[in-house]
């Protein structure tokens, strides 16, 4: 079974991000290792949702890019994708899943309705995995 592991700390930072950019959904980057079924978040790049939408999120090119250089040079990974759903429960939507084809990492979302985080991989199917701190 997969499992993230991300601190309380971190989860703290992710949600105050996502409370901060009400009404719209917020995203961030997750760095970190991945070793076997274990992903372990080290650090996390706050990114800007340019749809500026509630419902959506996109990462700019320009972010992306940064993200991308601080992770070589950090010599760490992009392990995850971070993004909250303001007035929904944390679930993957279908935009969500069609991109997690093209980000298979671990996304995790956080549900600003019920305070709740919960991570996803896609397999086959979209699948749960247990997150700890």
């Amino acid at each position: 079974m997969q499992k993230i592991i991300i601190t309380e700390s971190q989860k703290k930072i992710l949600s105050n991000h996502a409370n901060n950019e009400k009404p719209n959904e917020s995203c961030a980057i997750l760095f970190g290792k991945v070793e076997g079924q274990k992903t372990t978040v080290s650090e996390i790049f706050l990114t800007k949702n340019i749809d500026e939408s509630p419902t959506n999120f996109t990462i700019s090119n320009e972010q992306l890019i940064k993200c991308y250089k601080i992770a070589d040079e950090k010599k760490i990974e992009v392990v995850g994708i971070f993004h909250s759903h303001p007035n929904f429960v944390a679930y993957p939507s279908e935009t969500d899943r069609k991109f997690m084809y093209s980000n298979p990492v671990v996304w995790i979302i956080y549900s600003g309705i019920s305070d709740e985080f919960r991570a996803f991989v896609l397999e086959q199917d979209v699948l749960e995995i247990d997150i700890e701190t």
